[in-house]
């Protein structure tokens, strides 16, 4: 089991869950974050810091948000395990699905 970031997390990226992840899984792409499934140690430190509610424990996700189980998974699909998003640094790429997102207006 692991968590998951969602649809919320879109274009917003606050990272206040980057800073309270204990093993650096969370990773940043270009337009959302992303919890490494296999890096994940599900302590929970991610969720109540996150202000657009965008993470969730995999087996409470919202029904409309069951797809990103598989993104964020998908997303190390190439990347594989790096072992730490900090010494990575932003990928400057999305899964698929984000990428092709409309980008929310600011007006």
């Amino acid at each position: 089991m692991t968590y998951v970031i969602s649809q919320t997390c879109v274009d917003v990226k606050d990272r206040a869950c980057v800073d309270e992840c204990p093993v650096d899984c969370i990773y940043e792409g270009a337009r959302m974050l992303y919890v490494h499934p296999d890096e994940c140690v599900d302590c929970g430190a991610c969720e109540p810091v996150c202000p657009v509610e965008a993470i969730y424990y995999e087996d409470d996700l919202p029904a409309a948000d069951r797809a990103f189980l598989a993104i964020n998974a998908e997303f190390f699909d190439e990347l594989g395990s790096p072992g730490g998003a900090g010494r990575l640094g932003v990928v400057d790429r999305d899964h698929p699905s984000v990428a092709a997102r409309a980008v929310a207006s600011s007006a």
